[in-house]
Formats: C-alpha cells, structure tokens, sequence
C-alpha cells in the first residue's frame, strides 16, 4: 500500500508530460536550492533570480561593483542559452538599497547601451547572499523584439517602458507619479490612477489596452492602504475576468514612490484565456491564473484553505507550503497541466531565516530538473500570532509561470 500511494503521489505532480523545455546551468553555476539558473521553454529564456556573488563567492565591495556582477551572472545565463544580452526584454531588480536609482542605471547602460529592456524595481528588506538580485525573461527570435515608448514617457531612466517579444509584450514598473512634475500626489487613490493611466499610455502606443493584460505585480508601500489599491484597481478591469496577479507590499520603491505596477500582455487578445478552479469565487481584482498563448500566468497563492471558514490555520512555513503548493495545483489542473509544466516561480517568504526550510518542501513538488525561481524577503517578518479565531498570518506566497 505505501509503493502505491506513493506512485499515485507521484503521478499526481509529474504526470502529464511536460512542454518541451531545457535547462540552463553556465559553467561553474551554483545553486542555493532546488532551482534551475535557466530554463529554456517555447519562446523565451526565464532567467532565475541572480545575485551578486562571483565564481569564488565574494561580493564586490561597492554597489556599482555587486550590480555590475549581478548583472554578468544574468550574462553568464543568457550566453548558456546561446542568447545573447540583447535578446533579454525584461528584469525585475530586487535592491536592499534601493533609495538611488542612479548606480543601477549607470551600469545598466554598459549591458545595455541600445534597445534596453523593460525593467521594474524595488526595495526589499532582504535577499539570499546578496544586497541585489535580477530574474529575467529573453526572447529566443530577436527579430521579434520590438521596444515600445510612449510619446509622453520620460528618457530619465535608461529602459524601455515596454517590449514586445512574438505574441507578449512585457511592461517596465510604473510608479504613481505625475509624469510631466514627478511629483507623488498626496492621496494613496490618485496614486494609484497615475500608475494605471501610465500603464494603460503604454499599452496604447503597442495598440493594446489593460484588457491585453495576462499578469500585474502590484507592489506597494505602506503608504497605499490595500483597499484603496483594491477599489482603484478593480475599476479598470472586467470583474472575473481580470490578469493574474502578484500583490506585493514591499520596503521601498524608487524615488519615494508607494505603488508600482508591471506585468505582461498578449498581443492578441483571442490568445488570453482565464482560469479559475471551481472552488475559487470569481474575484473583482484577480484571475487565479491566465493563459496567454501557451502560457499560463498564475496570481501569487499564500497557504490558505479556499472556500467557507477558509483563511491559514497552520503555523509553519512548512505547512503553508503545502496548502499553497495545492492551491496552484488547482489551477494547473484546471488548465490541463501539473508541476512538470512549471517554468519559473517567485518565492516571497516573510522571514529568510526559513529559506532551508521552505527549498526542504519545495524540492518535493519538482524533479531533477526544477523550474527556474526567484525568493526574497520583502518586508520585515510579521509577528507570529495566532488570532483567536485559529488563524495565522501569511508566511509566504507563490506565483508561478507554466507553459504547455
């Protein structure tokens, strides 16, 4: 009985085959868990998140120094894929130190001096070994590369607020700011109008609009109260049939902002498709998951039971896992896919003091050949207390990208 069970387990995370895909590992590559540097899947390269270690461990002893090196382990990624810089359109930086912009810029412009990439960055209070990290995605055709800007977007920062890559394009972190002053408006709500109208300018010089959207990382300070945020942002899409999204409250953004959002469209609107496993209500702010193409986008899940008296009744980060890791199985089945389809995850844990024992759990939803990831630590860890009504509070979210 326990070989069965155990075979039965096992065909529940690995048993439709998975899209064809290759993983990446650059020479001397060294993993901190169960991850890949890069997998190789349809169109495009998913580049985990890297930090600023060289090959003997070190960190450069300035902040030029650990992006510059941030940067060449990205590099090092790429070129293992037989792709080159060029070929990336989009990077998320993660920066402890996150208050000036100009390091990262200046550096950036030595990788890429011409047809940036669209990029989003924020603060976080910590990261694994590092003061840095990027993740990547790069397009495997470059003649599909197209970078989209605005008439009204701003040259100060060297990226491009959009790039459309084959049937995708990837949008830079807008932040909620008056784009001809740069001044942050005083209420949270206006905000939060000013990042999606600059967000939405965007898509319209691509010929798209907010309904081409498949996925939006809303991050946010403490200065924008989620309900506004919520109310604000639900306004813009279509009730049940919005993107997926990652909402993240995050240490800091550039230049003193509090909200910023980024994400992904499909081009054609007829490729985007919603996802929602029976026992998930339709939501006014997010779709569990949706397709674009082939792939499939999934809103970051915590380890919460769904449903009537739901909500995280466990107090490990080891539990909540397994309640989370559930949770995107049941928006990959309802697609057609399971755990083998996964190509790349972000990993927010709320104290990286778990980070061993979340990759112990983690490692056994994947095979020898896991998906690429990216884990941070946000904001300073919560207290852990239980409510009085059996509750606890989240100790880690997880969005996933799965391609058939």
């Amino acid at each position: 009985m326990r070989i069965l069970t155990a075979i039965l387990c096992f065909a529940c995370v690995t048993g439709a085959l998975a899209a064809e895909r290759q993983r990446i590992m650059p020479a001397g590559a060294k993993v901190a868990g169960p991850y890949s540097p890069g997998i190789v899947a349809g169109d495009f390269l998913y580049v985990a998140g890297q930090g600023a270690e060289d090959a003997q461990g070190q960190l450069p002893s300035d902040q030029e120094g650990q992006i510059r090196q941030c940067l060449n382990n990205v590099k090092a990624v790429v070129d293992a894929a037989g792709l080159t810089m060029e070929h990336v359109v989009y990077v998320q930086a993660y920066l402890m130190n996150y208050s000036d912009e100009g390091p990262l810029n200046r550096v950036w412009k030595e990788f890429f001096p011409a047809s940036p990439p669209a990029r989003s960055t924020i603060g976080v209070a910590r990261l694994v070994g590092t003061t840095v990290e990027m993740s990547a995605v790069a397009v495997r055709d470059l003649s599909t590369k197209m970078c989209i800007t605005p008439p009204d977007a701003s040259s100060a920062v060297p990226i491009s607020p959009a790039v459309r890559a084959g049937d995708r394009v990837f949008l830079s972190g807008f932040i909620g700011h008056d784009p001809a002053s740069g001044k942050i408006p005083e209420d949270p709500a206006e905000q939060v109008n000013l990042a999606l109208d600059r967000m939405e300018r965007t898509l319209n010089a691509a010929g798209l609009d907010l309904r081409n959207m498949v996925f939006v990382n809303p991050y946010l300070t403490t200065g924008i109260p989620m309900q506004v945020m919520n109310k604000v942002y639900a306004s813009h899409f279509e009730s049940g049939n919005t993107p997926a999204r990652a909402t993240i409250e995050v240490a800091g953004l550039p230049g003193g902002g509090n909200i910023e959002f980024t994400g992904v469209a499909v081009t054609d609107v007829t490729k985007r498709k919603a996802v929602r496993p029976k026992n998930m209500d339709p939501s006014p702010t997010a779709s569990p998951c949706v397709f674009a193409g082939d792939t499939l986008y999934c809103s970051a899940k915590s380890g919460f039971i769904p449903g009537v008296n739901g909500g995280i009744y466990a107090s490990t980060v080891e539990t909540q896992l397994r309640q989370t890791m559930r949770n995107l199985l049941d928006g990959l089945e309802e697609a057609g896919m399971n755990f083998s389809n996964v190509v790349a995850g972000y990993v927010y844990l709320d104290n990286l003091d778990d980070f061993s024992r979340m990759n112990a759990v983690y490692a056994q939803y994947f095979g020898p050949e896991p998906p690429a990831r990216t884990t941070v630590q946000q904001i300073a860890p919560g207290e852990r207390v239980e409510d009085g009504k059996g509750h606890w509070p989240t100790l880690e979210q997880i969005s996933i990208i799965a391609v058939k």
